[in-house]
């Protein structure tokens, strides 16, 4: 069992191929990308976090394609997601819904989740990581990555957030463990 992570996948949702420059000609191409790579990375007993803007079509398009999905699944909600959290039966797809997690990986790490950035995260100082998406690859995205080198600059000390929006180079349309994401900062 591994644990995967991913952040606006926002199935369904044209306007995203042209503001996230989402490399796609039509959304069922998006879509079906999606989910080819999510299934293809994700076992059925991996745990994977969708940390909010699932998707954009209505309830019953949202469930047939959630249904798709391998793994356990735990839902971080996003700002996209009201109508979806109102249904029972997209709430009984997966182990949990939150607004934020702190999960603990072992050896005194943990990672926080959200869908939104939070660059003062609880136990920041202490090692642990920070998920999030929202900004997508946006002036925001590069917003935040001003304010992590200025917090390093002034404690010395890393801030280990990171974007794990489905847009980013390094996610590349699929669900990440930890350690794919971290690599993937580096290349």
């Amino acid at each position: 069992m591994a644990f995967y992570f991913i952040a606006d996948t926002h199935f369904g949702h044209e306007n995203a191929l042209a503001f996230d420059n989402r490399p796609f000609k039509t959304i069922e191409e998006h879509d079906e990308t999606l989910i080819s790579n999510w299934n293809n990375a994700v076992g059925m007993d991996d745990e994977v976090f969708i940390l909010g803007d699932i998707s954009w079509y209505n309830v019953s398009r949202t469930l047939e394609i959630v249904k798709m999905l391998n793994g356990i699944k735990h839902f971080i909600t996003g700002n996209h997601d009201k109508k979806l959290l109102k249904n029972r039966e997209f709430q009984a797809l997966f182990n949990e819904i939150t607004a934020y997690k702190e999960l603990d990986i072992g050896d005194g790490r943990g990672i926080v989740l959200s869908h939104y950035p939070i660059p003062c995260f609880n136990h920041h100082y202490y090692g642990w990581y920070h998920l999030y998406g929202h900004v997508h690859s946006s002036f925001e995205w590069n917003m935040m990555e001003r304010v992590k080198f200025e917090m390093e600059q002034l404690y010395d000390k890393p801030c280990q957030m990171f974007n794990c929006g489905a847009m980013m180079a390094y996610m590349d349309y699929t669900p990440r463990t930890l350690e794919e994401i971290l690599a993937g900062q580096n290349s």
